[in-house]
């Protein structure tokens, strides 16, 4: 079973399609002691079939504690880094958006993806729609 929507799923492949680069979620979790890790790996498991620039890695927090250098104390975690270059080349670059803990919070933003990112205009701006921020891997 579906953990997302078949309406959101939709939205989600339509927000990944505007994506110019790769993205890789850095997933953090621990086996004992997380009691919401599994439904936020389920989650994140109905990602990559939405689009080919999606992919998931697991990190134990515990276990592979010299990978996990993104500032990242708790389970669980997610860390969004964009993939650069081609092939041998590729690089990871931190955008440094995280989302922390239970998957409640990310299934919310998965559904309205940028609804977060809205931000109030400046002033002597149209007031009447809402600036959406772009993430580094969107901009052309």
């Amino acid at each position: 079973m579906s953990l997302i929507a078949p309406a959101d799923q939709e939205k989600l492949r339509e927000a990944f399609n505007e994506m110019t680069s790769p993205v890789r979620l850095l997933f953090f979790t621990q086996t004992l002691g997380c009691e919401t890790c599994l439904e936020t790996r389920q989650i994140l498991d109905e990602l990559p079939p939405l689009s080919d620039k999606i992919s998931i890695e697991e990190v134990n927090l515990i276990l592979d504690g010299d990978k996990a250098k993104h500032g990242v104390e708790r389970v669980p975690a997610i860390a969004v880094v964009a993939v650069v270059g081609v092939d041998e080349s590729k690089q990871v670059r931190d955008s440094r958006i995280r989302f922390l803990g239970i998957a409640g919070r990310l299934r919310v933003h998965l559904a309205h993806p940028g609804g977060a990112a809205r931000r109030r205009p400046s002033a002597g701006t149209d007031r009447s729609e809402p600036r959406r921020a772009s993430p580094p891997w969107t901009r052309r």
